[in-house]
């Protein structure tokens, strides 16, 4: 059994040694700087407002497990939750038609949510302006956690099965050899350890210093305001019974505190707080996370709440306070084992409202290899270096605070700082006028308003307000181009390594599920998985040599998970930032590459799933035979240095062919028509490869990892399965993420949906259960308040039999 500290006695850090003891791993030390129970960090200070609804169905998830850990823990008879529900609260038309879709991502991961009138909503907070409401979302599961009392009660439960919790104690430096941490030393003496988990919150950026590890954690200041005692709250005589508020137009929440109200505020501009700046709790004057409160910040804050609770009007504020709690540059925490020290974890940035959901994944993690929810969005190693650098992390976690409570479409891309990174080809789209959208900090073109004038060729249904945001109807004239004729992407933003070295097949093979015996020059479709078959990736593994692959990951944890499980004879290396990739797609395609260069081409030459290192004109390239669109054509490689000559060159001889570019809407239109997947979006580790229709990808017989639990899989009987779904009106648009329902009834959820240009029909693909899998199921889509009408349908919809592919 390994020895296994954690820092910090926080709701993180206490969850966590509650759930690895109640899974038998009983040597655990928890080193807390502060007093134990209420040490000072942002659980101490916090109101324990916990709304559940989420737009990632992993954080929704969090929280679930959360609500359901707290509302079973009692302290001296007194639950430690109070489950009085929520509203949300919507003033304007927008915010109204915003808690409905908000409602439809709690309803699609199995939250009770619903919008509901201005009078119930009366009913259930009697405070509450009826006239200036238009609806509101209530949640009858969420509530307040009363955090520091289940604190003590997690901490005692560890304490009875073997942990050790020790306060006042802080963390000095953390001992390592070898790449490997040993120990944790502190004021009260060196504690030995295999394994560290890091659950410090905002002191996270301090202990992440301490092994050389930047994290991508920013502390703001927050402001919260108690009143004194109101009239209209004399009756009520429990600590809590009226649900919790959130008025999200104004940046305010509310919550009840016996007769008085908690004031929340995001109104104020961001209070960027460092790690090594935060005092101790000798100096501070009522402890390290709560630091006095600045009256200016707080103008604006009244009158926004007066306008939904007019009796504040006369409420005195009692109690203020700045209080201090964690961003990220992308919104979510932190989580999982650092691959710069092994045995060195992280479980940071993490709210109240899912803590006990992310210590369950951290103690399952540790335990069995992988956590059963999918955390990739969560992954420690998932940033891009630019998003460690100190000024990064600032100026993201600051505006991150502002967009808090903001409404915020899926396809929004971040304002600044941009341009960020750009690729060889930035001034020839900028010349056709790309609309850019951001990707891992690039700019990536979305579509070219030089296409505008191919609409007179095109009828292009039109598209709602909401979803023809960061959308033009050229994207789809633009996927009947490259369909009819040849198109030009830039897929530099895509993760592309190298892995080479004596053993490189032998590694790649125990790795990935693919037959990678091939002979050079081949191309391989892999999945990645967990030992329960969970899909973590799926990759593309072009090989190159006998001992020599260049392989399209998903991610930098890809990356990093190869650079860890890899032997000292293979080496594992990003190559993206030094290189350049374009998609040269359709049916012309192989007569313009043919024109730039003397090898043959032709499909006996260079067939599907093949590879050949040439030249297009002057370029060296990397010329592969595939397509993520489902068309003929190349992904073709070469060095940053010669990204402007081969876009020229392939352009210039393109001109005869009716070349155009094309941007990254119609590559999601075309790959939905295909039925590509797109890990992370249709698919993760919570599903396995059958379910997933990529059983394909697996090859007979074992090796891999996983392979035990795949092969143990009985096809016909799983319980879910991901199915492409034809909606009935093709003017009827759904973005992902809503919930499917059969006969009223929630039943499932959308991963992706795009119009198919090709086919005439809009196409959603989405997870249902198996026994409403079959072609021509009726099924119904929930996009905001309305129901669409939807049917299961062939997967894929174009070219299934890969004739265009393969021709």
């Amino acid at each position: 059994m390994p020895k296994i500290v954690i820092i910090g006695a926080g709701i993180v850090g206490c969850s966590l040694a509650d759930e690895l003891t109640q899974r038998g791993y009983t040597d655990v030390v928890v080193i807390e700087k502060g007093p134990l129970w209420n040490p000072g960090g942002s659980t101490s200070h916090a109101p324990g407002v916990v709304f559940q609804t989420n737009g990632s169905r992993t954080m929704a998830q969090f929280a679930q497990q959360t609500v359901e850990k707290l509302y079973s823990l009692h302290y001296d008879g007194e639950p430690c939750f109070f489950k009085v529900g929520s509203l949300e609260l919507a003033t304007t038309p927008e915010r109204l038609a915003d808690l409905h879709r908000r409602a439809g991502f709690a309803m699609s991961v199995g939250i009770n949510a619903r919008v509901i009138s201005p009078e119930e909503a009366l009913k259930l907070h009697p405070l509450l302006a009826v006239d200036k409401l238009l609806g509101a979302l209530y949640v009858p599961d969420d509530g307040i956690a009363r955090a520091k009392l289940a604190d003590e009660v997690m901490g005692n439960q560890a304490i009875n099965r073997g942990a050790q919790f020790i306060g006042s104690c802080e963390v000095l430096a953390i001992d390592q050899n070898d790449g490997r941490v040993t120990g944790v030393q502190t004021t009260q003496g060196l504690f030995p350890a295999d394994i560290v988990v890091s659950c410090a919150g905002i002191w996270g950026p301090k202990i992440g210093a301490m092994v050389g590890m930047s994290k991508a954690i920013q502390p703001l200041a927050h402001q919260l305001c108690y009143t004194g005692a109101m009239p209209e709250l004399s009756d009520y005589k429990n600590e809590a019974e009226l649900p919790v508020l959130r008025h999200q137009g104004s940046d305010l929440y509310f919550k009840q505190r016996g007769q008085s109200l908690a004031i929340g505020w995001y109104g104020h501009r961001p209070l960027p707080v460092k790690s090594e700046d935060i005092l101790s709790n000798d100096l501070a004057e009522v402890m390290p996370s709560q630091m006095p409160f600045t009256i200016d910040e707080w103008k604006g804050a009244m009158e926004g709440a007066t306008e939904v609770l007019p009796s504040l009007k006369d409420a005195e504020i009692a109690e203020s306070m700045n209080g201090l709690f964690s961003f990220t540059v992308d919104n979510f925490p932190l989580m999982g084992e650092w691959s710069g020290l092994k045995g060195f974890w992280v479980a940071e940035a993490v709210w109240i409202t899912h803590a006990c959901g992310v210590a369950r994944a951290i103690a399952e993690w540790i335990i069995n290899g992988h956590p059963s929810l999918a955390v990739h969005e969560c992954n420690v190693n998932r940033f891009e270096i630019h998003q460690l650098g100190p000024q990064h992390i600032e100026e993201r976690g600051a505006q991150n605070y502002i967009e808090v409570y903001d409404l915020m479409h899926p396809l929004q891309p971040t304002e600044s700082p941009r341009p960020l990174r750009t690729t060889g080809f930035y001034q020839r789209q900028q010349e056709l006028r790309a609309f850019f959208l951001e990707a891992s900090g690039y700019e990536r073109p979305q579509w070219y308003e030089a296409n505008a004038p191919l609409l007179d060729r095109y009828n292009i249904p039109p598209r709602d307000e909401w979803s023809s945001k960061f959308w033009s109807p050229i994207i789809g004239a633009e996927s009947q181009v490259v369909r009819e004729g040849v198109g030009l992407f830039d897929i530099t933003t895509l993760k592309r390594i190298e892995v080479t070295g004596k053993g490189a097949l032998e590694f790649l093979e125990r790795m990935t599920t693919g037959n990678l015996h091939k002979k050079p020059g081949s191309i391989t479709y892999c999945l990645m998985l967990n030992e329960k078959a969970g899909i973590m990736s799926d990759i593309i593994v072009m090989r190159r040599d006998e001992q020599d692959f260049f392989i399209g990951v998903n991610s930098n944890a890809d990356i990093n998970y190869l650079k860890q499980m890899a032997p000292d004879t293979v080496y594992v290396k990003d190559i993206t930032a030094g290189t350049i990739g374009l998609g040269l797609f359709g049916p012309k395609a192989r007569e313009l590459a043919q024109s730039l260069t003397k090898d043959d081409l032709s499909n006996e030459s260079l067939g599907y799933f093949r590879l050949k290192s040439t030249y297009v004109g002057h370029v060296p390239v990397m010329l592969c035979r595939l397509s993520y669109v489902g068309e003929l054509g190349y992904e073709i490689y070469t060095t940053a240095d010669f990204a402007l000559k081969l876009w020229d060159t392939i352009w210039e001889a393109g001109k005869k062919y009716g070349l155009i570019a094309a941007g990254r809407g119609a590559f999601n239109s075309m790959r939905l028509e295909k039925g590509y997947r797109s890990y992370g979006i249709d698919m993760n580790s919570e599903h396995n490869p059958h379910e997933a229709g990529l059983a394909f990808a697996v090859r007979k017989g074992g090796g891999y990892r996983g392979a035990e639990a795949f092969n143990a899989i009985n096809s016909a009987t799983i319980s879910e399965r991901l199915v492409c779904l034809v909606l009935e009106n093709p003017q009827h648009v759904v973005l992902g993420k809503e919930p499917v329902l059969h006969q009223g009834t929630v039943v499932g959820y959308i991963t992706s949906s795009y119009f198919g240009h090709t086919i005439g029909k809009q196409l959603a693909y989405g997870w249902v259960p198996s026994a409403l899998s079959a072609v021509g199921t009726d099924l119904s889509i929930r996009y905001f308040n309305h129901d669409y009408s939807a049917t299961v349908g062939q997967d894929p919809q174009f070219d299934p039999k890969m004739i265009r592919l393969k021709s």
